[in-house]
């Protein structure tokens, strides 16, 4: 297990009232945020399957997926076990178990809006560890 802390600001300073830039290929790209409340950014995994989820992650605070484009598949740990949830265009979700990713059409192939707090804590463990913890 590992743990992260992000503290504020915990995003890049932009220019307002302009395109922002999304780099292709990268898993995560924190895009801009309000300091001391939220950031946002975009998720595009490079992964192709749930088996390929080697680490699962959950924040000490709700994690809201929207989907942008393509497909993008969540891995979610919860009390029943591992469920996969497909992202539907229009249909967002707030993620609060441990949880994880995959494009099923290939690598970075699919990418979800992420918004989350400016300051938060993550853990990280492996599904077994997640499973032996619950």
């Amino acid at each position: 297990m590992r743990k992260v802390h992000v503290q504020p600001p915990s995003f890049p300073a932009v220019a307002t009232d302009q395109l922002l830039q999304v780099k292709p290929g990268l898993r995560w790209q924190v895009m801009c945020g309000d300091a001391g409340h939220w950031r946002v950014g975009v998720y595009s995994p490079p992964e192709t399957g749930a088996d390929q989820c080697g680490e699962l992650e959950r924040h000490d605070c709700p994690e809201y997926f929207h989907l942008l484009s393509g497909r993008l598949t969540l891995v979610l740990h919860e009390a029943a076990g591992v469920r996969e949830l497909a992202l539907e265009p229009g249909h967002p979700v707030l993620v609060t178990v441990p949880h994880s990713g995959f494009c099923p059409d290939g690598p970075h192939s699919g990418a979800a809006l992420v918004v989350e707090r400016d300051s938060l804590s993550t853990e990280y463990r492996t599904p077994k560890e997640w499973r032996e913890a619950t």
